[in-house]
């Protein structure tokens, strides 16, 4: 079947294995073929989850417990596969193969396109979604940023009839934002396809999509259902106040720092890499003192990540100098790449890009507890802490639940709470803002605000410039382009 695929979701319900309350639940929707949907609602309202479902690839009953109806032009959503393109919010979940121009070749290759069309697909999706690189570059080289684009480029050159995007431009620059946007509004014009794409950050699609439904919290149904006027505009400040972003509705920020203490970290002539002999950032000059944020922020493929785990004492430098101050560093010695995992967890927390590459545990709350019980802590101080930070974070609910079943945004505050579980002096923090609904985002903000204000020294890489903006950070920016 060709041309923009229709959507029908009856009374939709969806409970992972694990877990007792519902993902998501009482969903009742039709999409028209070709209409341009935007799926907001509060970080863990089942966005995720719906596209995930109506992509056919949720799993059988060992996995979850589904009710209702998930039906694609008609038929079983996971009986018509072929006829979805799944961008997810990890695009590390969806590299397939070692080079790039096999990666975005793959789904093609499984949908039978003849050979002859493959590679001209291939080359058409990259220039679309800028990925300006050799169909041979290795995968594994690519910035997270980048393997987003490559992930899109893939459910591009499949020409899917429906195309379902989840946070598609969260890890990139703000250029890409609009690149990946308006690639993706081409695609749309130049042939038949439905969209329904999720973002927490708003603003950048409303030009493109026609209509805009909200999921309720707490297996609560759609919410909202119209004209993306009408349904900002009317019903704002009841959206605002369930966690969606509104526009012109901003959440409230901390005021600025209490003043900076004393050097903590610094880096000279500093060369980083993840590929030896391969640097990415060359010539880093950059000091992190106590009581200040600093941002890092730059294009995609600038090498930001990369200085965020040299900093942490997880990557060799390739080249230059990384020292602690004496005050940070104590009887550990100077170079945090020489540190123990034991040493590291009261002087540097890291959280990384992708939450799932951080998880050690089968509950959110053992997870809370692995690096102070590392340390020997009181059982009662351990018990004390996780409690605060499960409140602090709006994760008490999910004290019980395997962190691999949360969704996006409540993985990435599970991992900033485990950053703070064994109050480091320092935080390296890679995008801790990402897939937060306004009320979470606030929230971290607010605690980050805290935090540095008690002396913490904290970096943070991010594209989020709101987020810059709200900590009062020293920008210091990778990479030469705009």
């Amino acid at each position: 079947m060709t041309g923009a695929a229709s959507v029908e979701v009856r009374g939709w319900g969806w409970r992972h294995a694990s877990r007792r309350a519902w993902a998501v639940r009482g969903v009742d929707l039709a999409i028209a073929p070709g209409e341009r949907v935007l799926l907001l609602g509060a970080s863990g309202a089942g966005k995720s989850t719906l596209l995930l479902g109506l992509a056919g690839v949720l799993g059988g009953d060992d996995e979850g417990e589904s009710e209702g109806e998930l039906l694609v032009d008609g038929m079983p959503a996971g009986a018509a596969r072929g006829r979805a393109g799944l961008v997810l919010q990890d695009p590390d979940s969806q590299v397939i193969l070692a080079r790039v121009g096999d990666d975005v070749a793959f789904g093609c290759e499984n949908l039978g396109v003849p050979r002859a069309e493959i590679w001209p697909r291939v080359d058409a999706a990259l220039s679309a979604v800028g990925l300006d690189v050799a169909r041979d570059r290795p995968t594994k080289e690519l910035s997270g940023g980048q393997k987003q684009r490559l992930a899109l480029a893939g459910a591009l050159a499949m020409r899917p009839g429906l195309l379902l995007l989840d946070e598609p431009t969260a890890n990139l620059d703000p250029g890409g934002v609009t690149e990946v946007r308006d690639a993706v509004a081409a695609v749309l014009a130049d042939r038949a396809a439905t969209l329904v794409v999720v973002e927490h950050r708003i603003d950048v699609w409303l030009p493109v999509v026609d209509r805009v439904i909200v999921l309720g919290a707490a297996g609560s149904g759609v919410l909202a259902d119209g004209d993306p006027a009408h349904v900002l505009e009317v019903l704002g400040p009841q959206l605002a106040a369930a966690g969606v972003w509104v526009p012109g509705i901003p959440p409230a920020v901390p005021g600025p720092p209490v003043g900076r203490g004393v050097e903590l970290e610094t880096a000279r002539e500093l060369a980083v890499q993840r590929v030896a002999g391969r640097p990415v950032a060359t010539g880093i000059r950059l000091e992190v003192s106590a009581g200040e944020v600093v941002a890092v922020t730059g294009p995609n493929g600038a090498g930001k990540s990369t200085l965020g785990l040299t900093m942490a004492g997880l990557l060799k430098p390739a080249s230059g100098e990384l020292t602690a101050s004496a005050e940070l560093a104590g009887e550990a010695g100077p170079r945090p790449i020489s540190w123990t995992s034991r040493q590291l967890l009261t002087r540097i927390g890291t959280v990384f890009q992708d939450p799932e590459h951080q998880f050690l545990a089968r509950t959110v709350r053992a997870e809370l507890e692995v690096g102070p019980r590392a340390l020997g802590q009181d059982a009662g101080e351990v018990a004390a802490r996780v409690d605060q930070l499960l409140e602090r974070l709006r994760l008490a609910g999910l004290a019980e639940a395997n962190p691999y079943t949360l969704s996006g945004g409540e993985k990435r505050r599970l991992t900033v709470a485990a950053a703070l579980a064994t109050a480091p002096r320092m935080l390296v923090l890679d995008e801790p803002t990402f897939g937060q609904d306004a009320r979470t985002w606030a929230g971290l903000v607010s605690l980050l605000a805290e935090l540095r204000d008690a002396g913490s020294a904290i970096v943070v890489i991010t594209h989020d410039l709101a987020l810059v903006d709200a900590l009062h950070a020293r920008r210091v920016r990778l990479g030469e382009s705009a």
